[in-house]
């Protein structure tokens, strides 16, 4: 079968809020500089927390500058120079109402701030929290990398904002799943990308460290996390147009779906390609033997990158995930503790991936606090 036609990569709609807009002059700005910041409604979620939102310079996945967002909340208890949690959410999704600080105002019930509880412990211990929209600008899902660069200038930039008192401050990170990839990628990158940063520890959960393998897993069969796979491949499209552009190989029936998920959060992306498989939507799938569209998929895969963080590390997942390549998590594992990096492994009994999130949390956020108290990082290696 013939593609459709050709197609050019699918972008998400513009968010109507001037705020989250590209500014002209983005190129004159160092990564991590403050653009531009709001006071944000107080959240019933979080009580005794004022919301700032902070626009800052970061770097797109091939090198150039965009904007980004952090929405950084601040407790009552927070003292000047106290400590900074930046958290990674969970964003599956293609669209500005996937956006972590869009999804802290938003009234549909399908999208929330699923770890509320466990930041409002971290909150009442007098830590501020950082949750970035680690997707950047074009809502790039699966570009992992850009994550991890957003996660740092994110942190930068709230250090960088006089009033909310973090100049000073420790740092950790944190994050599971999607929100893992961009907090293990922060951490990695940090040496090289941001090394005046010093970052207490970061805990990462459930990451998808190689993307070439979790395509092959769930593109060619049907799955019912397919919608997943897809909607990577259409992030990733957005930030490598030229090197990855999927949309060219797609019959009507694939152009179709991704049109649908475009502008798609997790409900919609799962719905849409559940059970489906590459195979029905695509007119060819011999892009998946492309070098040039390996390279972008390895480009993003932990498990390749030749950096080490240097910083501890707190990695939990579940052995018998199904959605995601836990070899390749064994491996960066192994390969840190190499390299001298403090790793402690948490392996727990969640027979899936989300309910591992749940039950390895509490110990990830006691493990950052004893980081950030200056307790020496025990290790698993």
């Amino acid at each position: 079968m013939a593609p459709a036609a050709h197609a050019d990569p699918i972008y998400p709609a513009p968010d109507p809020d001037p705020f989250y807009a590209q500014p002209a002059d983005i190129a004159d700005h160092a990564p991590g500089d403050v653009l531009a910041t709001r006071p944000m409604p107080p959240l019933l979620m979080f009580p005794g927390t004022t919301v700032t939102m902070v626009k800052f310079r970061s770097t797109g996945s091939e090198g150039g500058p965009i904007a980004a967002v952090t929405t950084v909340l601040t407790p009552q208890e927070h003292q000047p120079g106290g400590p900074l949690l930046s958290y990674q959410h969970i964003i599956n999704g293609l669209g500005a109402q996937c956006a972590v600080s869009r999804v802290l105002y938003t009234s549909d019930p399908n999208l929330y701030v699923k770890e509320a509880v466990a930041l409002n412990v971290a909150l009442r211990r007098g830590w501020s929290v950082a949750l970035p929209d680690h997707l950047g600008p074009n809502f790039a899902y699966g570009a992992a990398k850009l994550g991890g660069q957003i996660t740092l200038d994110g942190i930068r930039a709230a250090k960088r904002t006089p009033e909310l008192g973090l100049g000073e401050s420790r740092v950790a990170m944190a994050g599971y799943s999607g929100g893992g990839m961009a907090t293990a990628w922060a951490a990695a990158l940090a040496p090289r990308y941001a090394p005046e940063l010093d970052i207490a520890g970061a805990a990462t959960g459930g990451v998808p460290m190689n993307l070439e393998k979790m395509v092959r897993q769930l593109g060619f069969q049907p799955h019912p996390a397919f919608g997943l796979a897809m909607a990577a491949a259409i992030g990733l499209e957005r930030e490598y147009p030229d090197r990855l552009p999927i949309s060219t190989q797609m019959n009507a029936a694939g152009l179709s779906a991704r049109n649908a998920m475009a502008n798609g959060c997790t409900n919609e992306i799962m719905a849409i390609g559940a059970g489906h498989s590459a195979r029905e939507f695509a007119a060819s799938t011999s892009l998946i033997d492309d070098p040039t569209v390996m390279s972008v998929l390895q480009e993003n895969s932990l498990e390749l990158y030749d950096g080490v963080p240097n910083t501890p590390i707190f990695e939990w997942h579940s052995p018998t995930d199904p959605l995601i390549p836990v070899d390749a998590i064994v491996n960066t594992d192994r390969r840190y503790c190499a390299a001298g990096v403090p790793v402690e492994v948490n392996l727990n009994s969640s027979p899936e991936h989300l309910s591992a999130a749940v039950l390895g949390l509490p110990a990830a956020l006691d493990w950052v606090d004893a980081r950030l108290r200056g307790e020496p990082a025990p290790t698993t290696c």
